[in-house]
């Protein structure tokens, strides 16, 4: 899949994906949506990211998710 608004590179985070431009990585804003924050409150932490971004992040989370292995159930 295609993320414009991600990126990867080794000399930014570690290689982690961030949003593009930034030092924010998709990680970073996963934890705070996953602890109830609301968009609105991250776009507040975060001026220079737009709520796209935070959605590019979930699209992002979600297409990598889709790739992982299966493990059968018992």
């Amino acid at each position: 899949m295609n993320h414009p608004r991600i990126k990867r590179d080794p000399k930014i985070m570690l290689g982690k994906p961030v949003i593009a431009g930034t030092r924010i990585t998709v990680e970073h804003l996963l934890r705070m949506l996953g602890a109830g924050d609301p968009v609105s409150h991250i776009l507040q932490c975060h001026p220079h990211i737009t709520e796209d971004d935070v959605h590019a992040a979930l699209a992002y989370a979600a297409d990598y998710l889709s790739h992982e292995g299966l493990i059968a159930a018992e």
